[in-house]
């Protein structure tokens, strides 16, 4: 254990020997004076820190030498009563306030009393109540505020987070505070209390037990006493002050003296005022000397004060050209000019009103919704989406790039709604007619007297911010395997490590590495598996990794042991699945023709083949898409990777899975079969 840790746990003990044990006159003075200090340096702490937080320990702090003075006091009180004697540091200080007169002393310790506890104590009371509710009340705003700086591209996920604990911090700290506060005022009141049992009991102890006359009982009892209140009193004031400095500290990123001297002298003119006040109160009975010193003093005080502005107002123009100019030299200024964000919104004048939040916007919250549930159905965390107006884009019209490319584009009309029909081609609502962005759906733009009827019709209509960010999902979605890159992965794998670390010391870095992972957790994005279950993943790769390092394969292997997964994703609740089947000719051509490589394998099928492959599976596709269901074709494991490659230049959309990755209780229907003459 460090000396640090020690010492404080002493100090404990120490505290609660002073309760029980009778301590020495001479170490209750070397207390007395340690307790003096520790005020002191509490207060000086509490002036020069720039926020609350960073003096957060203050709250068990103010708690440790409230119970240290707490015990001091019992400690006194025993010696004063029980020997009449309470060590040097007290008889000194009594002697020094009391002098010959024990009733201004005691006067005087009746005052400094009631500074602490009617002034400071409460003072600072009540401001640790206010900001502690205020700031429970802020949060909510706050947390808004920066999901909505990191959504828009102003902040990083780890500026965001460390916000996030300073939001938290502070309403943990302003809360304890509220509370510690009470000790500040109970500690004063244990002082009044503590100071009138010395007096009366002391009195009759020294008059009834030690033979002490009225005279000398007064002049012993009072001076211990008040010098027991003194240097007990002084430190718990300079405490209070410290808490009232603490709690008070507002927005300003300076100390306690430069904020005092830089906001109260930053209009030097008024010192001249000032100066001219105090001039002409020398015209009165006042000393005359005296003022005339003090307003010189202000007015040389201000002139030197607006000098020094001036002189700061000043632009040094020769400076700011060099400035200017090595900056456009540094090869900084260029390296910043190639950060590429992964995922940007760009939109046109006419569509500011969805972001800003003054008009009503809430965009900035629907794509902090949006990552979140992406987080949960895709099993990553999606980067942050900047979004910007464009001037030069069409004032309705919107963008989204993934990673500096464009993939999705759009139109809004903000003052209508969006109406979506199945039977659109016998449609007779007025509008302006459009697709839907996400899925290509025949729409309309309808207004909004139009709205009830449409809804009465059988429409879906939809509102403007619901479209983008429908938009915005589905193009994430769809581009989930790109912007999945190896920093991505390693965090994914840093996560999985916290609670299965054996499992991902098994896999990598031997024998895959993050690439490789990587690599499979892209191909399983890219046929819109979710790669939340992290754990089955990596226990399949720990199985097979040693056997092959192609990610490809790998990627099949995962396929299978996420068989619950891709079941429930596509049969549903009620376990049954449409499928168009494979013939076995089919299969067994496409077995014929994989080429293997040192490289990976691939199908290398003749063009008149594939040609009837797709034109019959199109076929088919083309059937099943009639009844308003996914196209799902069923083959076996070997051939559906090479399959699955193969419709992806033509048929991207189609979903193709393998026997192994259906649960045995799944009810397979097959509605149309693949096969070729």
């Amino acid at each position: 254990m460090k000396a640090r840790d020690l010492s404080v746990l002493l100090g404990v003990i120490l505290i609660i020997i002073m309760l029980v044990i009778p301590l020495p006159g001479w170490l209750l003075s070397v207390l007395i004076l340690c307790n003096i200090s520790l005020a002191l340096i509490v207060i000086l702490v509490s002036m020069n820190t720039q926020e609350a937080l960073q003096f957060s320990i203050f709250p068990s702090l103010l708690l440790l030498l409230t119970l240290f003075r707490l015990g001091l006091n019992v400690s006194t009180t025993r010696s004063i009563l029980s020997e009449a004697d309470a060590g040097g540091v007290i008889d000194t200080f009594g002697s020094f306030v009391i002098g010959n007169n024990p009733l201004v002393g005691f006067v005087v310790f009746v005052i400094l009393v009631i500074i602490q506890f009617l002034v400071i104590t409460k003072g600072s009371e009540r401001v640790s109540e206010v900001a502690a509710r205020f700031t429970l009340d802020a949060m909510p705003g706050k947390q808004m505020s920066i999901d909505a700086d990191l959504n828009a591209g102003l902040i990083s996920e780890q500026q965001a987070k460390e916000r996030r604990e300073k939001v938290e911090n502070e309403a943990d700290f302003h809360g304890a505070m509220d509370g510690a506060s009470k000790f500040v005022k109970g500690d004063a009141i244990a002082g009044i209390i503590i100071v009138l049992i010395n007096i009366v009991f002391g009195l009759i102890i020294g008059m009834v037990q030690m033979g002490f006359t009225f005279t000398e009982a007064i002049n012993t009892y009072m001076r211990l006493t008040v010098g027991d209140g003194l240097v007990s009193q002084i430190p718990a004031l300079l405490i209070a002050t410290a808490t009232g400095i603490v709690v008070t500290k507002t927005t300003t990123s300076g100390n306690l003296g430069s904020d005092v001297t830089g906001q109260l002298l930053q209009y030097p003119k008024l010192l001249f005022i000032a100066a001219g006040t105090v001039f002409f109160l020398g015209l009165t009975p006042i000393n005359f000397f005296l003022t005339t010193a003090i307003a010189g003093i202000l007015a040389l005080g201000g002139y030197a004060l607006l000098r020094q502005t001036n002189e700061t107002d000043e632009p040094d123009i020769e400076e700011e050209v060099q400035t200017e100019s090595s900056a456009m030299k540094s090869p900084e200024s260029v390296v910043s000019l190639l950060n590429m964000d992964p995922i940007e919104f760009e939109f046109g004048y006419a569509l500011i009103p969805l972001v800003d939040t003054d008009q009503g916007g809430d965009l900035l919250d629907r794509v902090v919704m949006i990552r979140r549930q992406l987080a949960i159905e895709l099993g990553i965390v999606v980067p942050v989406v900047r979004i910007r107006d464009n001037i030069q884009l069409e004032p309705n019209s919107y963008r989204l790039k993934i990673k500096g490319n464009e993939v999705a584009a759009g139109e809004l009309l903000l003052d209508h709604y969006l109406a979506m029909s199945p039977e659109m081609d016998e449609d007779d609502m007025d509008g302006i007619n459009t697709k839907e962005p996400a899925f290509g759906l025949p729409a309309k733009w309808i207004s909004e007297d139009n709205k009830d009827e449409a809804e009465l019709s059988g429409y879906t209509v939809v509102d403007p911010p619901s479209v983008v960010s429908t938009h915005i999902t589905e193009v994430i979605k769809r581009h989930a395997h790109s912007l999945l890159g190896r920093q991505e992965t390693k965090q994914l794998i840093d996560h999985l490590q916290e609670s299965y670390p054996i499992l991902v010391e098994e896999v990598t870095p031997e024998p895959l590495s993050v690439g490789d992972v990587q690599k499979v957790l892209a191909k399983l994005l890219r046929e819109n598996i979710s790669v939340r279950n992290m754990p089955i993943i990596f226990e399949t790769l720990a199985d097979f990794g040693k056997m092959t390092n192609d990610t490809e394969l790998l990627a099949e292997y995962v396929r299978q042991a996420l068989s619950a997964q891709i079941t429930k994703q596509y049969a549903g609740d009620d376990m049954a699945l449409n499928v168009i089947t494979v013939s076995g000719k089919v299969e067994k051509m496409i077995a014929e023709n994989i080429q293997q490589t040192e490289f990976g394998n691939y199908l290398a099928l003749d063009p008149e083949s594939q040609e009837q492959i797709i034109k019959m599976l199109h076929e088919e596709v083309e059937k099943i898409s009639l009844q308003e269901e996914t196209a799902v074709v069923l083959c076996s494991p070997a051939v559906r990777m090479y399959l699955k490659q193969l419709l992806d230049r033509f048929m991207p959309q189609v979903v193709v899975l393998s026997y192994n990755e259906l649960e045995p209780n799944v009810h397979v229907q097959s509605v149309g079969v693949v096969n070729i003459a």
